[in-house]
This record gives structure tokens, C-alpha cells and sequence, in this order.
């Protein structure tokens, strides 16, 4: 099974995926990333940064986004081919992280989608915002 193609999309179509960010995934995702800072391990080193505790890497909510676009739209076989980024808000342990993409352009000679991508909390407070290129899936050839 193939995620939507370039014929199946259309601007405005989108799609979300949410995660509560539980300490383990922080540890987890240092573990895989090699990213040890304290401000992510530590809570008394933590305690004495502007956050006042240990906030989640802004990679991991990014990693989302590549959920969504991996696996929802335009899904399986999509290629990722960049990203924009705009940390504006902590993710905090125990935070309800939605991760939504939209299309904002079809560049069909290319197959290129252009997504608005965006992670909010549970208090619908934007955490991170951005813009992706992605190439859809090829139809399978017959």
C-alpha cells in the first residue's frame, strides 16, 4: 500500500498525529540522537535555565511532523526532501503534542508538495511551525 500521489492530493488537505512526551521518550530519543544537554536530562541543571525545568528536545515534536508525512499524508513511499523550522514554545514532560501538516501547493511537473507543518500542545498553543517539500509516491506502474 502507497500513500496518496500527486493526483490524489489537493490543497488543504491534511492530517494530524498526537503524543503525550513522557520522560522515557526524552531518554529515548537522547539515547538515539546522542544529545545528552541538560537542559533535556537534568532537572537541577534544568531548574536554572528560562524553562525552570527539563524541556523536551525540539527535534523530537520535528519527528512528528515526519510521522505524519511518513505514515499519513501523503504517507508510505512519500521522500522528504526539506524542512523549516520555528521553535516557539517548551515541550514539557507530559505534554499532548498534535502534529499537523496541510498542503499549501502541488507543484505536479516536479511531484512536489509544499505543507504548512505545525506541532501544538494540549493547550492548543503553537510549539513549532514550519514548511515542508515532500515527493509523494509514484503510482505503481502497470
Amino acid at each position: 500500500m502507497i500513500g496518496k500521489t500527486i493526483d490524489q492530493l489537493n490543497v488543504g488537505d491534511a492530517a494530524e498525529f498526537s503524543k503525550t512526551v513522557s520522560e522515557s521518550d526524552i531518554y529515548q530519543f537522547a539515547g538515539i540522537t546522542g544529545d545528552f544537554n541538560p537542559a533535556h536530562m537534568n532537572e537541577a541543571y534544568a531548574k536554572k535555565t528560562f524553562f525552570k525545568t527539563r524541556i523536551a528536545h525540539g527535534m523530537l515534536s520535528a519527528g512528528f511532523i515526519s510521522a505524519v508525512i511518513g505514515t499519513k499524508l501523503p504517507g508510505t513511499g512519500s521522500i522528504y526532501i526539506k524542512q523549516d523550522l520555528n521553535f516557539l514554545a517548551p515541550v514539557r514532560i507530559g505534554d499532548t503534542i498534535t502534529a499537523r501538516v496541510e498542503v499549501i501547493e502541488i507543484v505536479d511537473g516536479k511531484n512536489r508538495v509544499r505543507l504548512k507543518t505545525v506541532c501544538v500542545n494540549q493547550e492548543d498553543t503553537q510549539v513549532l511551525s514550519g514548511e515542508a517539500v515532500v515527493s509523494p509516491p509514484k503510482p505503481p506502474k502497470k
